[in-house]
């Protein structure tokens, strides 16, 4: 008795190929609408579904294998007389393989000019009918939802005369995968389509994009997953154009880097270490912002990750060169930067397009037996409902450091506090468990350039001595959110030290 396999693919790579060797090993072959007229085409024998189903695909299409010959064909188990004797009294033919894959959705709502009609319409429904019935019954039938499975089912088809249980088990845990992840696209874009900001479960789904060598730490396993459309300006769609593969640890400090050179306009260039920013410069030109950076921590910078919203050129790739850095990011390398630059084996380049509009995400923190999940944090400088609360205004030129300082500490590690001059940090104290302490930290690291230097901090001061400390150092402004009950005492404390401090009533504590 000749096997039977059905074939309906969306992504027809190499299936005719596949195909005409199935029948080579004996299958006979029913298929649907496009995928039948490509095997007709090739000479390749085949059954439309209407001869096995006995009706028309009707509907446009959207109805031709939902039905009992299909479903009893592939669900039926083959060691049950009862179902063996049911198929025989109703002329229904076992399914011994199924290969299917599914419409385009993701594609589909990838476009730009996508609309809701097109995107509910590429919505696949038989499909994932097919492949579940299939894969519930892989003891019997073998099912193939990716072209990169064919060779290994031919293999041992010529081999073996049928695919071993254990392949057929892995094939049928990669279909759950597949249409739990089909779902969960669609889910997530009709949630999105009807603004459910706390669905009762919380579906998503990522793509592997490569096995990392390990985790933070040697002992612990770890893999690159994106999502199925991450956006563009993002590490996850990142071109590598050289070096080592990234580290868990690398791409980690490279989001935190992008995310950081995405808030400015001006050219600019982050150094980040440990998802902390080291040095953050500004300037005319990527080569004097990339100076800055490197001035602002000359010591941390080394073995660090450098993000840049500006193309390289020549004369900062040779100052780049200098030193040992992990990573660089940019939008683009000129041939000439990229020909300094590959002279380091191990360095890694990559590029971003910074530019690009991101559109603010979800984001995930897994917690041992659980996931929090919360808005992206965009609130910026020209949001916030700025007040002076000092007797002295702040100056032209430290309105421009505040807003340099305010923009960094946002993405320093909370408790935070950045020191800056209108052009790059001079000093930053991240993670500390008392504010007073990261201001020691960055006070110390700011060491000479501290006068004249403004302070940034993510949160309110609880007391006046944060304040009291800035202005014994130099410091001669302050932005920062207010909000405590001891508000007016750190006011009374830059009052004392002449200092001008702005309040903006929005925090931004980083975990």
């Amino acid at each position: 008795m000749s096997k039977r396999a059905l074939v309906s693919v969306s992504n027809k790579d190499g299936i005719v190929e596949f195909v005409q060797q199935l029948v080579d090993q004996g299958f006979e072959v029913v298929s649907t609408g496009g995928t039948k007229k490509a095997l007709q085409d090739a000479g390749v024998p085949v059954i439309g579904i209407s001869e096995v189903t006995h009706f028309p695909e009707i509907l446009d299409g959207r109805v031709k294998t939902l039905h009992p010959n299909i479903h009893s064909g592939l669900l039926a188990m083959r060691e049950r007389e009862e179902h063996q004797k049911q198929l025989q009294e109703h002329n229904i033919t076992p399914i011994d393989l199924v290969v299917v894959n599914l419409y385009p959705f993701k594609e589909t709502i990838a476009k730009p000019d996508c609309t809701f009609a097109d995107a509910i319409e590429n919505i696949d429904i038989g499909g994932p009918s097919m492949l579940r019935a299939a894969a519930k019954n892989h003891q019997h039938v073998t099912v193939v939802v990716d072209p990169a499975d064919y060779e290994t089912v031919l293999s041992e088809l010529k081999s073996g005369d049928n695919v071993t249980i254990e392949t057929k088990r892995r094939l049928a845990a990669k279909v759950f995968r597949h249409t739990a992840a089909y779902d969960a696209l669609i889910a997530e874009y009709l949630t999105d389509a009807v603004e459910e900001t706390e669905p009762e479960t919380f579906t998503v789904t990522y793509e592997r994009q490569q096995g990392l060598r390990y985790g933070e730490n040697p002992h612990q396993q770890a893999t690159f997953y994106k999502k199925p459309l991450a956006d563009h300006a993002s590490i996850a769609s990142a071109k590598q154009l050289h070096g080592k593969e990234l580290s868990y640890n690398n791409i980690h400090d490279a989001d935190a880097a992008l995310a950081i050179v995405k808030e400015f306009s001006e050219p600019a260039v982050v150094a980040v270490k440990h998802m902390n920013p080291c040095g953050v410069g500004t300037g005319q030109t990527i080569e004097e912002a990339y100076s800055r950076a490197y001035e602002a921590d000359s010591v941390s910078i080394f073995g660090g990750i450098v993000a840049a919203n500006r193309e390289i050129d020549q004369v900062t790739a040779l100052k780049m060169k200098e030193i040992f850095l992990e990573i660089i990011i940019a939008p683009s390398f000129t041939p000439e930067a990229i020909d300094v630059l590959t002279a380091k084996k191990n360095l890694r380049l990559l590029t971003v397009d910074v530019k690009k509009q991101s559109k603010p995400e979800a984001m995930l923190t897994s917690i041992h037996g659980g996931l929090l999940v919360q808005d992206e944090d965009t609130y910026g400088f020209e949001d916030a409902n700025i007040e002076v609360v000092t007797e002295r205004q702040p100056t032209e030129e430290e309105w421009e450091a505040l807003k340099l300082a305010w923009k960094v500490v946002k993405h320093v590690k909370s408790n935070a506090i950045v020191l800056t001059n209108g052009q790059m940090t001079v000093g930053v104290g991240a993670g500390q468990m008392n504010r007073v302490g990261a201001a020691d930290i960055a006070i110390a690291q700011a060491n000479d350039r501290i006068k004249g230097a403004v302070m940034g901090s993510d949160a309110f001061f609880p007391m006046g001595d944060t304040v009291e400390l800035a202005g014994k150092a130099g410091v001669t402004a302050v932005i920062q959110p207010g909000g405590s009950i001891k508000d007016q005492e750190s006011i009374d404390m830059a009052n004392k030290y002449g200092i001008a401090m702005v309040m903006t009533g929005v925090r931004h504590f980083k975990h």
